[in-house]
């Protein structure tokens, strides 16, 4: 079984003042109220993990299976108890009932044609602990991006980065049962980072917010190269999430509309600069690119480790404390 967890952080400090001169001459611009919208999309979805959860486990009933790992835990919850630490150290039901309720499982996927586990796996969570990491995360990240940039953007990002983050899993993990909202919450993250380059002119503390970003992204990672994490939906949920900020969370940036006979206030506008149309294209460009050669891999049965022979040290780093095989 693969579990994932992501602890993810934000960055703050944009500045929306720009400085515009002309014939010796500037002036400050004035701070812009930035347009919030109420956040309502990640309540929904930590509800909506949450509800998921409780039916993971009133279909995994453990007090009513046998099993040799030992009893159940907190047993006084009946068909909702846990089952075995043994089995599953994270307070969650049994790898067999992740698979019924639509784990994603390589064979499954292209030999049965369930291509629709891609998607249930992001709403399926190994274990009490596994689900609270996920959705502390989501708050934490998600809350800010959605209040900034709108529930139809983050959800778009959420969604699509999932859905890569289960592709690329696929592609380089066959023998293994990945759940977990992680593929979706690196893609916040990455998007955060895109958000910041090419928005970069707008942010008053760049260099603290970047390094901030790039930190938070190191240790997730690292956390990723250890047994029964699946750092693939990381990595491809973090891609996915990184090339969807260029194309969707752009800022106009402040630009000098070059006539000297105007008023300071009438002298600034906002635009897009060329830097952020060329990242738009290059990103969409690889996006569609990136899926398209994923899907028709995976549906072909293309095992990627073919294709990449060092990708597994991506996963999984052995050691004398641990198997990556076990």
């Amino acid at each position: 079984m693969a579990t994932v967890d992501a602890e993810t952080g934000g960055v703050g400090g944009k500045g929306r003042g720009g400085r515009v001169g002309g014939g010796g001459a500037y002036y400050e611009a004035e701070e812009l109220e930035e347009r919030r919208w109420r956040s309502w999309l990640v309540p929904v979805i930590v509800v909506a993990s949450v509800a998921v959860f409780v039916g993971e486990m009133y279909v995994n009933n453990c007090p009513d299976h046998f099993n040799s790992a030992g009893s159940c835990v907190a047993r006084f919850l009946h068909r909702f108890s846990f089952q075995p630490l043994r089995e599953n150290p994270l307070l969650g039901p049994s790898a067999s009932t992740l698979e019924k309720m639509g784990a994603l499982e390589w064979n499954k996927v292209v030999n049965q044609h369930q291509g629709w586990r891609l998607i249930t796996c992001i709403w399926l969570h190994v274990g009490v602990i596994h689900l609270l990491v996920n959705m502390l995360s989501l708050i934490f990240i998600g809350i800010r991006l959605e209040q900034q940039f709108g529930f139809v953007r983050i959800g778009i990002i959420y969604l699509l980065s999932g859905f890569g983050g289960s592709v690329l899993s696929s592609l380089l993990l066959r023998n293994s049962v990945s759940v977990g909202a992680s593929g979706a919450l690196f893609g916040l993250l990455g998007s955060m980072l895109s958000e910041l380059i090419t928005n970069w002119s707008i942010y008053s503390n760049r260099a603290a917010a970047l390094l901030s970003i790039l930190f938070i992204i190191a240790i997730n990672l690292a956390i990723g190269i250890l047994p029964h994490v699946d750092n693939f939906a990381h990595i491809g949920g973090f891609a996915t999430g990184f090339l969807l900020g260029f194309v969707l969370l752009a800022r106009p940036q402040f630009g000098w509309m070059g006539r000297h006979d105007l008023t300071p206030s009438s002298q600034v506008r906002s635009k897009y600069k060329a830097y952020q149309y060329v990242f738009w294209v290059v990103a969409l460009l690889l996006l569609i690119a990136g899926f398209t050669v994923g899907l028709v891999m995976l549906f072909k049965g293309k095992n990627g480790n073919d294709h990449c022979h060092w990708c597994h040290y991506l996963n999984c780093v052995p050691t004398s404390s641990w198997s990556c095989d076990t």
